[in-house]
């Protein structure tokens, strides 16, 4: 005979508050404010228009310390970014010093508080079974971190299956769920970083040995791409399920909301790879991702990328770039706000592509000037030292004033 387990009380009374909990949060939902942004109905307006290319200047986001808080600002913001990844075990702490850190914070033009779940980049490789090792301010995932991870084929097709009893995946849901309950009316969360599809592949067969692999065992690889993209989209649903319960809308890493399934995907291994490789291996399931969201970045990272563009503007449903110079580029003066890619922006928003950039708060006045069309763009920035609310009121003045940003 089998036989049914019986819930304890515990249980049940946990059930029980959980439940009350998702109809009080379900019946809040819906006021569309933020406390730490009072405008909020119409930021999200602007980012409906945005996505669906009817905004015709710019979004702004920038964030900055109020006058008389800058000490220890940028330790508070640090301790709550990597929060969750140091400390998974205690959530709370990391998101009641992200509430300390929106205190503090104003959220200027289309910026709002956004906490992203940060378990690490690529965490579904820890979902499926890959060790996950938090060291100074970052994450290492499998062969990522440890040539000792490097699977063979034979294992990984083992692992290869939607775990929902992992460690991680449990983690990520009961962080996820805590951040939404405590986040009603007054901040957004953010969907955890699920990695490339084929990063995810490389923390699992290790990076070198995958590229390999394209060469010799193509078959195998596309296969585990395909099985790994169908476990990708079985997660990103769960996830998005939690979400719509608590929150109207999703957001992620980027600080950019939607009111519908956003994600901005990406492929790291792509610097690694000739633009033929990218065009037979990645592009597809790039392609097949964008089918399944309803708004969707790619994360461009460093000039090696730039060499699959051409690909990549070919994707229909690919809505825009995130691009990022990358350390090496930003130290010697070439970061988002210099005239050294003015040609890359132009090329993507004049093929009715979205650019999202973080440029320093001082030259974005001088890279709105430079570029013809300014429509699609996404602007992110940071002032963090004293004085920076009024330099920032001070921009966004100027801004307004030459109409690259409307009220």
């Amino acid at each position: 005979m089998g036989c049914t387990k019986s819930l304890s009380i515990k249980s049940i009374n946990d059930y029980i508050a959980r439940s009350i909990s998702v109809i009080k949060v379900v019946d809040r939902v819906y006021t569309n404010s933020l406390e730490y942004k009072e405008d909020w109905m119409r930021v999200k307006e602007r980012f409906k228009a945005w996505w669906e290319g009817e905004l015709k200047e710019p979004l702004i986001q920038v964030y900055t310390p109020r006058k008389g808080m800058e000490d220890n600002y940028s330790r508070l913001q640090n301790t709550w970014i990597w929060g969750f990844a140091r400390n998974p075990s205690n959530p709370q702490q990391t998101i009641n010093t992200f509430l300390e850190w929106c205190k503090r914070t104003i959220f200027f033009g289309d910026m709002f508080p956004n906490l992203w779940v940060n378990l690490g980049a690529g965490i579904v490789a820890g979902y499926l079974g890959a060790k996950v090792v938090f060291k100074n301010n970052t994450v290492w995932i499998g062969a990522l971190g440890d040539p000792s991870e490097v699977r063979d084929w034979e294992t990984i097709d083992r692992l290869l299956v939607l775990d929902e009893g992992s460690y991680w995946w449990r983690t990520t849901v009961e962080i996820t769920r805590l951040s939404l309950i405590n986040g009603v009316n007054k901040y957004i969360t953010a969907v955890t970083d699920l990695g490339g599809i084929h990063d995810v592949l490389a923390s699992l067969r290790g990076t070198t040995q995958l590229i390999k692999d394209m060469y010799f065992n193509a078959k195998k690889v596309d296969e585990a791409a395909w099985k790994l993209l169908d476990i990708w989209h079985s997660y990103y649903d769960k996830l998005y399920d939690i979400i719509s319960q608590y929150q109207v809308g999703t957001s992620s890493i980027l600080s950019l909301w939607s009111p519908r399934r956003w994600y901005p995907i990406q492929c790291d291994l792509a610097v690694f790879i000739s633009p033929k490789l990218f065009e037979k291996f990645i592009a597809p399931i790039l392609s097949a991702q964008c089918d399944r969201l309803d708004h969707v970045v790619y994360h461009l990272d460093g000039p090696e990328q730039i060499n699959h563009l051409d690909h990549l503007l070919k994707i229909e449903k690919l809505h825009g770039f995130q691009w990022v110079p990358g350390a090496r580029m930003e130290k010697s003066g070439k970061d988002c706000g210099s005239d050294y890619w003015l040609q890359l922006y132009n090329k993507i928003l004049n093929s009715d592509k979205r650019l999202v950039i973080s440029v320093p708060y001082d030259k974005i006045l001088g890279l709105l000037d430079k570029l013809p069309k300014r429509k699609g763009i996404a602007i992110h920035s940071k002032c963090r030292h004293a004085g920076c609310e009024d330099l920032v009121k001070k921009l966004m003045e100027k801004l307004v004033e030459k109409k690259y940003y409307i009220y």
